[in-house]
């Protein structure tokens, strides 16, 4: 069935998420502040608007793509925002990765003023939102949540319901804590193995086979040659950049100290990538942490 969305950040993540609700048949229409991304959006059959009220004022579904807690707030909340002008019972999906406070707070007020709503950050980088094969963790009531499944299946590949207001955001800061973390310790392990000559393929061949595989070794490998894929080959051009991975390990810290629980490992990642990003690497992908763990 094809549905008027309205989509909110047309950027690196949003726009190629939107073109491919274009390409599953809907009617999008889309806002974004920077004139020449709206002007580029609209020659790919994205109905480009001059404001976020503009964009929302037909739709059945508004989604969003946005940079922080702040922008959201704003967007949803604001007196020109999405929740003062969509048609009433309109379905509300947040897309972006923030505080899961704000989160709450959106989703409370959204549903005082009679939409349904779920917050549904993604995992997969800009690759993911290209190809189609986003995961999407979504937190909200379990009817919003049956309303938007088959939306975000046009965009992804997993679509999981992680409970209820705000357990979206909780998921992707503690799935995300565990990459940067892990991201880490594999570049220290391949930093080590170069210092004790053993080459780089060999210790792939062992912890790809063995206890120390995970993600970010045997799909994202930090260094070149062992995953021809991973960033690592192309001079870590990003696919999810340094400064995004600090983002969502700051949010970790965040909640982590509101929640009282102790993240020690999830701090120093925090600090690490604060000292790669203040270096100039915040446009680097994440990987390229192994830069500066291994001296390179």
């Amino acid at each position: 069935m094809s549905l008027r969305i309205a989509f909110l950040g047309l950027g690196h993540m949003g726009r190629p998420m939107a073109l491919n609700l274009v390409k599953a048949g809907h009617q999008v229409t889309g806002f974004d502040p920077v004139d020449a991304v709206r002007e580029a959006v609209a020659k790919e059959g994205i109905a480009a608007k001059p404001s976020i009220a503009a964009a929302v004022d037909d739709a059945q579904v508004v989604i969003s793509m946005l940079p922080t807690g702040g922008h959201a707030r704003e967007a949803y909340l604001g007196d020109k925002g999405v929740c003062a002008g969509a048609p009433a019972g309109a379905l509300l999906i947040d897309c972006s990765t923030i505080d899961v406070d704000s989160a709450r707070l959106i989703a409370k007020e959204a549903a005082s003023r009679g939409f349904a709503m779920v917050d549904a950050p993604v995992s997969g980088g800009t690759g993911g939102a290209a190809a189609g094969t986003l995961t999407f963790m979504v937190g909200g009531a379990d009817d919003a949540f049956g309303r938007a499944e088959p939306v975000l299946q046009a965009m992804g590949k997993a679509v999981i319901h992680t409970g209820g207001p705000g357990t979206g955001q909780a998921a992707k800061i503690c799935n995300n804590m565990v990459l940067g973390i892990s991201m880490i310790a594999v570049s220290e392990a391949f930093a080590l193995a170069d210092k004790l000559g053993l080459e780089r393929q060999k210790l792939f061949d062992v912890s790809s086979k063995s206890s120390g595989q995970c993600w970010s070794l045997t799909t994202y490998c930090p260094v070149p040659g062992p995953v021809p894929t991973s960033p690592a080959n192309r001079d870590y051009k990003p696919g999810f950049t340094a400064a995004m991975m600090l983002k969502d390990l700051r949010l970790s810290q965040a909640a982590a100290q509101a929640a009282g629980a102790a993240t020690p490992l999830g701090a120093a990642a925090a600090s690490l990538y604060t000292l790669f990003v203040n270096d100039g690497q915040q446009d680097t992908d994440f990987s390229g942490i192994f830069k500066m763990i291994s001296g390179e």
